[in-house]
């Protein structure tokens, strides 16, 4: 069963072929079909798969489909590696992806890309898949470039409106920064190792470099610049809320299941070089503190409900990276899991509202909506629960509360990681529950002509479910001590290293953020319902700090001032340089060339004649005299 892995990422690559080259051709039903079916059609085979390879004895399996490459002694495979680790990805991207589809298909029914649309989302999904299966770093920075084209391509995909295209512009050239840096840590590695096959890399390196080498921190700060950029971490993350110009589905699907978990899988699966780096790990740690502080920050204040999701996303990526950063490695996993379920489920939601309302994006202009559109209020609460950790009953509890745990009790994690990430976590129910009361309660502006049929609705319906009883597979000492996903990743991962005499302290760091994070839900109530005139006054009282959240921390007009506008100058500025005109000197003298010879090819016969004369008498002279 397991010799048809290849069939996950070859369907949907199939279906993407299909329908770049048909899909005009044929009707929407059949481009439906193909697009969700090829999504669907990989979703079962990994089930297939995944229950094959955990009822196996075998740690890993390895799947080559041919050789690629064979220059100089460099002879990389195009060949599928699973383990733990790529099954749990490789699910969330299909199964999830999945449901993506089938609810594009109502929420894209009406647009004239309709066909385009599916085959940029099947070539997402593919070149995901061949990232998180990649046997080597070649095929993985493969399926890297290949999620960045699809993220140009589908967040601009309304390409007639400008501000569309300088988004897709933006994510493109900001995630490129990283994209270099990571390809010359690719480089260093196949320098040091001769070969980019990941299990001999990650076998070789304890070997090659004692711990703190000056090479492997280079290295792994490279990989770290990678995974910064396509993850939207500080300082690469301004390219992320811009990237809600793109249609819901797109901002689900790269939110929830593909482009930016792709740098926590980066470092999960290179965890090794990073253990050899301590300092890059550090690095790991504080970008992720930090960038979950920020950002949350920025969320309290948008109206746009996709930029609230966009920067909440950031955020929580941010707790995945600090979980990475102390060494929590199956606990960044176990967020990335559930952060799939909920953070797919609000956007989805939230394309919902956005459709249904007549593609308005202004919370404010909302309310009221729990009661006409009760399947999206539901599902939509229960995925604002998830992310807000609400105790005991969601999925984000659990994925959370394992995070803030270790940030605490784990050997790399100290008081300051544990303090960003609990007050994270407050941030979070606060504008979490701030985007439901304002979206679905009090009184209604917007008029609601229909409600969502079942195929936005089921997706919905599903995922919900998932964000409530998702995370009873890990659960903590303290509550039935059950670790299902742990034990899974632990031929993969090492397990998180505790300080001694920590593991009673558990229940109160328990307390501590269910406290703070029901705290966080009533203070969105008291200002958006019980006191709902009070945030504006608050806002005139502390306008330039509301302003710096708002434009996240002023970091776009920081690169304005440091990097684009001096940029643009100096192009402006030598337009006409030297270089320029030796190159306009070049075109001038061919253009001068050609005008001459073509004068020689006037059509007159005894010009012809006159100039063999010539040539002939040129060349018996030449052979006289020499």
């Amino acid at each position: 069963m397991m010799d048809l892995l290849w069939l996950v990422p070859a369907l949907p690559f199939l279906g993407a072929l299909v329908l770049i080259l048909f899909g005009t051709r044929i009707s929407r039903t059949m481009v439906a079909v193909i697009g969700v079916g090829s999504v669907g059609l990989a979703a079962l085979i990994t089930i297939l798969v995944g229950t094959t390879f955990i009822s196996s004895s075998e740690s890993s399996f390895n799947l080559l489909l041919w050789s690629w490459i064979d220059v100089a002694g460099f002879s990389p495979s195009f060949a599928l590696h699973l383990d733990p680790l790529s099954l749990i990805f490789i699910f969330v991207i299909t199964f999830v992806g999945f449901l993506i589809h089938v609810y594009s298909t109502a929420f894209m029914a009406g647009d004239e890309g309709f066909s385009r649309f599916f085959a940029y989302l099947n070539l997402f999904v593919c070149s995901m898949l061949f990232l998180v299966l990649a046997d080597n770093l070649l095929l993985l920075y493969l399926g890297w470039e290949g999620v960045g084209l699809c993220s140009f391509l589908l967040i601009g995909f309304w390409y007639e409106d400008k501000n569309n295209g300088d988004a897709a512009r933006k994510a493109f050239i900001v995630t490129r920064v990283g994209d270099t840096a990571m390809a010359i840590g690719l480089f260093m590695l196949f320098d040091a190792f001769g070969t980019l096959a990941i299990p001999e890399i990650l076998a070789q390196a304890p070997q090659v470099w004692t711990v703190g080498s000056q090479t492997a921190v280079i290295i792994a700060l490279l990989l770290l610049g990678g995974a910064v950029g396509k993850s939207a971490q500080l300082p690469l993350q301004t390219w992320l809320p811009d990237a809600m110009a793109g249609p819901s589905p797109v901002s689900a699907l790269i939110h929830a299941a593909t482009m930016v978990t792709a740098g926590v899988y980066l470092i999960a699966r290179m965890h090794v070089m990073f253990e050899l780096a301590p300092l890059a790990q550090q690095c790991v740690a504080i970008i992720g503190a930090v960038t979950l502080l920020l950002a949350g920050f920025s969320a309290l204040t948008q109206y746009d409900l996709k930029r609230v999701l966009a920067y909440s996303t950031i955020s929580q990526i941010g707790y995945m990276f600090l979980a990475l950063g102390v060494g929590a490695w199956s606990a960044a996993v176990f967020h990335f899991m559930i952060h799939a379920f909920f953070k797919a489920l609000l956007f989805l939601g939230a394309g919902a509202v956005i459709l249904l309302l007549h593609h308005e994006h202004d919370m404010f202009k909302m309310g009221g909506l729990r009661k006409k559109l009760p399947a999206v209020y539901w599902t939509f609460l229960i995925g604002a629960a998830s992310l807000a950790a609400i105790p005991f009953i969601t999925a984000g509890f659990y994925s959370k509360d394992n995070i803030l745990w270790l940030t605490f009790a784990s050997e790399k994690g100290n008081v300051w990681f544990f303090l960003a990430a609990l007050f994270g976590a407050f941030i979070t129910s606060a504008y979490t529950f701030r985007m439901v009361f304002v979206t679905f309660f009090g009184e209604a502006k917007s008029t609601v002509t229909h409600r969502a049929g079942n195929l936005m609705t089921v997706p919905l319906v599903v995922l919900a479910i998932l964000s409530l009883v998702g995370g009873f597979i890990e659960l903590p000492h303290t509550i039935g001590h059950l670790e299902l996903l742990s034990d899974l990743l632990s031929p993969v991962l090492p397990s998180v290293i505790l300080r001694p005499g920590i593991a009673s302290a558990e229940w109160a760091i328990q307390s501590i953020s269910i406290i703070l994070s029901l705290s966080g839900v009533y203070l969105a109530y008291y200002f958006y319902l019980k006191k709902p005139a009070l945030p504006g006054k608050i806002k005139s009282s502390f306008a330039g700090i509301h302003h710096i959240w708002f434009t996240g921390w002023g970091f776009d007009v920081l690169y304005q001032t440091i990097f684009i506008r001096p940029f643009v100058w100096l192009s402006t500025m030598y337009k006409g340089d030297p270089v320029d005109k030796c190159y306009t000197g070049i075109v001038l003298l061919t253009d001068f060339m050609h005008r001459v010879f073509a004068k020689t090819q006037g059509g007159i016969l005894r010009w012809y004649i006159m100039g063999l004369v010539i040539g002939a008498i040129f060349i018996l002279t030449l052979g006289l005299l020499l």
